[in-house]
C-alpha cells in the first residue's frame, strides 16, 4: 500500500511542478532555466547524501551503472527536460505535459525490444486510449 501512497504523491508533485514552471519561464531562457533547477536538485540531493552518510554507497557504484544512469540522466534530465521547458514556455502547458506524460509508451515499446519484456492486451488497450487521448487534445 506504501507503493500506491508514494505513487500518488509523486503524480501530485510532477502535476502541480509545471505550473510554477510555466510562471517562472515567463522572462527566462530554458537552458539557463534548466541549469537553475538541475543545481537546486543537486544541490538537495548531494546535501542528503552527505548529511544521513551515504556518500560511500555513491563511491561504490560499478563503473558500467555509471555509464547507463549517465546516459539516463543525459536524455532524461538533460535532453528531454531541455524539450519539456522549451515547450512549455511556447505551448500551454496542459497539452505539454499530457504529450510528456506519455513516455511510458516509449518506455514499453523499448522494454518490449531491448529488455524483452512481454505486453499484455491489457497495457495495448491502455496505450491506444493513451493515444486517441492525445489526438484528442491536440
Amino acid at each position: 500500500m506504501m507503493v500506491i501512497w508514494l505513487a500518488i504523491f509523486g503524480m501530485i508533485c510532477w502535476g502541480v511542478a509545471p505550473i510554477f514552471a510555466k510562471i517562472g519561464l515567463k522572462n527566462v531562457n530554458p537552458m539557463a532555466a534548466l541549469a537553475l533547477r538541475t543545481m537546486v536538485a543537486a544541490g538537495l540531493v548531494s546535501s542528503w547524501i552527505w548529511i544521513s552518510g551515504s556518500f560511500e554507497q555513491v563511491k561504490g557504484i560499478p563503473l558500467n551503472a555509471w555509464f547507463l544512469l549517465g546516459m539516463e540522466a543525459i536524455l532524461a534530465t538533460l535532453i528531454g527536460d531541455l524539450a519539456y521547458y522549451a515547450a512549455i514556455k511556447k505551448g500551454n502547458v496542459s497539452v505539454v505535459t499530457v504529450i510528456m506524460a506519455s513516455s511510458p509508451l516509449v518506455t514499453m515499446l523499448c522494454a518490449t525490444l531491448f529488455l524483452g519484456e512481454h505486453i499484455t492486451n491489457y497495457q495495448i488497450v491502455g496505450a491506444t486510449f493513451i493515444i486517441l487521448g492525445i489526438i484528442l487534445m491536440v
